[in-house]
């Protein structure tokens, strides 16, 4: 991820405390697939705590999909497929 490699540029260890959040999030949104709110379609968004970042992630056939994760405030829509649209 572009993001762990900026992060542990900036200061070192910060970019495998960005990985541990992200994988936190995956495992609360395991957990409580359905918590979390809609960002677009049936896609929902779990944000990650201490970072400016979300995971968007579809429940399909009862299995979990990540989409991206993504930064809150630039691009929102880069992780959307338009030719699906």
């Amino acid at each position: 991820m572009d993001a762990v490699c900026y992060y542990e540029l900036e200061y070192p260890g910060l970019g495998r405390r960005f990985k541990e959040e992200v994988r936190k999030a995956a495992v609360r949104i395991s957990e409580y697939p359905l918590a979390w709110s809609l960002e677009r379609g049936e896609v929902r968004k779990c944000l990650l705590h201490k970072f400016p970042y979300k995971l968007l992630y579809s429940i399909e056939n009862n299995h979990i999909l990540v989409l991206a994760v993504a930064h809150q405030h630039r691009k929102p829509d880069c992780w959307v497929d338009h030719n699906k649209m």
